[in-house]
Order: C-alpha cells, then sequence, then structure tokens
C-alpha cells in the first residue's frame, strides 16, 4: 500500500475547505487515512471516487461516542478518526450524484458553530486576553524588547484574523435562520 504524507493548515473556521481538499484528494486517488500532528494528512493510494467527507465538532457526542457513532453508522457515514474534537466522517456520492452532507441546513450548522464557540473559540478568547494581549503591552511599553512584542503582536493579529472569520461566519448562519 502506498502511503502519501502532506502538509495542509487549516484553521478552526475552515473545516468545510478541509472537507473539500479531502474530497478532493480522494477524487485524485488518495484516500484519507488520518491528520496527525500540526496538519500533516497522510493518505493511501485509492481508485479515484467522488467521496464526500465531513467534520463535525461535538463533545457531547465523544462523551457518548458508541451511541454518536452508531447514528453516523447507520445513516452510512464511516468514521475515520478525532482530531483536535473534530469527528471525520467520510461517504461515497450517491450513484445520482447527490452528495449528502452532515447538516442538511442552516440551523444545524448553526448549532455546531455555537458547539466550536463553546469548546474552542472562547478557551482562546482567555488565551488571548489573559496572555497574549498583556504580553505584547509588557513587551513593547514597558521593557521595550521590540522583538518579542513584533512576535507576540503578530500572533494576535493572527488571533483577530481567526476570530473575525468566525464570527463572520457565525452571524451569517445566524441571520440565515431568521
Amino acid at each position: 500500500m502506498e502511503v502519501k504524507r502532506q502538509f495542509k493548515w487549516f484553521t478552526i473556521v475552515e473545516y468545510e475547505k478541509e472537507q473539500d481538499y479531502l474530497r478532493e484528494m480522494h477524487r485524485s486517488g488518495w484516500k484519507f487515512i488520518k491528520v496527525a500532528g500540526l496538519g500533516m494528512y497522510y493518505f493511501e493510494k485509492c481508485i479515484p471516487q467522488d467521496v464526500v467527507y465531513q467534520l463535525d465538532y461535538n463533545k457531547e457526542g465523544l462523551a457518548h461516542k458508541d451511541e454518536y457513532l452508531k447514528m453516523f453508522d447507520d445513516c452510512g457515514w464511516e468514521y475515520i478518526q478525532d482530531y483536535a474534537g473534530y469527528s471525520y466522517f467520510r461517504k461515497a456520492v450517491a450513484e445520482d450524484g447527490i452528495a449528502e452532507e452532515i447538516f442538511c441546513d442552516d440551523e444545524s450548522r448553526l448549532y455546531m458553530m455555537q458547539r466550536v464557540l463553546k469548546g474552542r473559540m472562547l478557551p482562546l478568547l482567555v488565551i488571548f486576553f489573559a496572555v497574549l494581549l498583556p504580553q505584547f503591552f509588557i513587551h513593547f511599553f514597558r521593557t521595550h524588547n521590540y522583538l518579542i512584542a513584533v512576535f507576540v503582536g503578530s500572533v494576535l493579529l493572527t488571533y483577530l484574523a481567526i476570530f473575525t472569520v468566525f464570527f463572520v461566519k457565525y452571524n451569517q448562519y445566524k441571520s440565515y435562520r431568521k
């Protein structure tokens, strides 16, 4: 069996891009095996096929993993792995070309985004306000260590970009619901 490794980085809010990436890899003859470390994806050579990949963020589901996985299995989804709070599933596209999704409406997507907000974004906000922001001000204004201030500032900007994208997407799902 031929195995391929690829480094690819997706932020918390780019789960749809990640799903598309995995689908495209399968279409080109590389079946997703696992993701490990910081964005190292493993694939094995396969017959090219159109397969939908879906990610779900559900800590409550993982607390009752047997029932959680059984629910997806009953709907024809193959469980692959859990990584960073997300569960990975795949399913071949139907013969009629219809690609099923786990989240079939904006309300269920919003509910998943709410789980991501509570499970991932709130802890990041705590780190942002309790650790990074004070470190930036300390190094910039108090110790005048501008090299560290620039580094911490770039991390702050990255966090701000992730927060912005997440909350824009979250608000889109919220507005669809109205």
